[in-house]
């Protein structure tokens, strides 16, 4: 048996934070646990199958699961994640392009500028702090892909706002008050934007990000409000931002595990892909997911009541020995040659993205990592002293310094060599 708590579960989560449905899970010895959370009967489940049940809309429901602070700061209310059967796949097809080769294409080529533009001016600079770089950077470069015309001062205030919404959106006090107005300012601004495009006294290019969440109408027919329309453009942003976290782990794993550089520098396709998929894999994103039970539900002998509260153990899977050998262990080799399954690596959910809840982003978070880890790894740098510590009780968590790096001499392979000498590349390899 479990050992009883001398806190109730909801308090466990708070100060637990990655730790917390795993050890629930391990204390038992099973794959699936049943208790209560904030009162309401909950049950939690691991593993593909558990994926697979999650995802059955059957099951499960997203409609009413997700609390109004997490509305309030990472996804909006109205959003995409709150709806269920026609509502839904009406919405998310506003999101498929972005499951396209030619968008993933499109946005890390955006980025890959916005990176080049920024390196020299991390050169005048004694450090850099990754988390805060990486995400000015892709803040720029997704705007200017999704074709949302922002002045330099508020392209600023969205390199700021952004981060805000993601760290504050699972605790409480200063983060996440500071989330809601990062969250209100922006929705009012892209909510006015909307309107300007649809007015004709904004522009935009047809067929952008923009322009189709402008054009987009729901299974009713009708156009999105201008606010919910303004939601979701910062739901196709505000994850593609997120991404500085993963960057700042890709420069951990690169510190930790240093044998990984050359070959990642190399500009290898299929170990970038690899170190991609290990770098989600192994570093903490989503603690887990949730939602409401349709119906009085069975899974592996354990019942919840329709209602209650059904949570899919995102990180515990993620490391689940059953599923990877060695889990705590640092190794994109495990995905060459060996594409993750569907429902076995669930960093951004599972299921499928074309019709399910699991984002539809996840192929263009792939593939601009994979280009910004390589461009890391080519970039001379060192690291100084810094607490590079991973907290795993803060929600989302990050390298307690923000990943602090500082470039040498040298110039990374990938920007213009017309003034390169051998010097330069000489630097670059060491």
């Amino acid at each position: 048996m479990r050992p009883h708590r001398l806190v109730p579960e909801s308090l466990a989560l708070l100060s637990e934070g990655y730790a917390w449905l795993p050890d629930l899970l391990r204390a038992r010895g099973e794959t699936t646990v049943g208790f209560r959370l904030l009162g309401h009967p909950a049950l939690v489940l691991r593993g593909p199958e558990a994926v697979r049940f999650f995802y059955d809309e059957a099951h499960v429901r997203r409609h009413g699961a997700l609390p109004a602070p997490v509305l309030s700061t990472l996804f909006g209310h109205g959003a995409v994640h709150t709806l269920d059967g026609a509502a839904h796949r009406a919405r998310k097809s506003l999101f498929l392009p972005l499951l396209e080769t030619d968008a993933v294409a499109g946005s890390a080529e955006h980025i890959a500028t916005a990176w080049d533009e920024a390196v020299p001016r991390w050169r005048e600079r004694p450090d850099v702090v990754l988390f805060d770089a990486v995400g000015r950077v892709i803040t720029r470069g997704v705007r200017r892909w999704a074709g949302v015309p922002l002045a330099e001062h508020e392209e600023g205030a969205l390199a700021r706002d952004l981060p805000a919404m993601v760290s504050g959106f699972a605790t409480a006090g200063p983060r996440h008050w500071r989330a809601r107005r990062a969250r209100s300012r922006q929705e009012q601004r892209f909510a006015d934007l909307v309107t300007e495009v649809r007015s004709g006294r904004a522009e935009t290019p047809a067929g952008s990000v923009l322009d189709r969440v402008c054009r987009h109408r729901d299974a009713d027919g009708a156009e999105l409000t201008p606010r919910v329309a303004a939601v979701e453009l910062l739901n196709v942003i505000r994850p593609t931002v997120a991404l500085s976290r993963f960057v700042a782990f890709a420069a951990h794993a690169l510190h930790r595990w240093p044998g990984n550089t050359d070959r990642l520098a190399s500009g290898d396709p299929e170990f970038a892909t690899a170190f991609a998929h290990e770098v989600r894999r192994f570093y903490p994103f989503a603690p887990f997911l949730g939602g409401r039970a349709v119906t009085d539900l069975t899974w592996q002998g354990r019942q919840v009541p329709a209602g209650g509260l059904v949570l899919l153990d995102v990180y515990g899977q993620n490391h689940d020995e059953r599923l990877w050998k060695d889990p705590y262990a640092f190794r994109p080799e495990r995905f060459l040659g060996h594409p993750p399954c569907r429902d076995e690596l669930i960093p951004q959910g599972g299921g499928d993205p074309r019709t399910g809840h699991r984002c539809p982003g996840e192929a263009m978070t792939v593939g601009i990592l994979e280009m910004l880890s390589q461009r890391l790894a080519a970039l001379p740098y060192e690291v100084p002293p810094q607490d590079l510590t991973i907290a795993l009780h803060r929600v989302p968590t990050r390298p307690r310094s923000g990943m602090i790096i500082r470039l040498t001499a040298g110039r990374p392979p990938w920007m213009p060599r017309d003034e390169e000498t051998d010097t330069d590349r000489r630097a670059v390899r060491s």
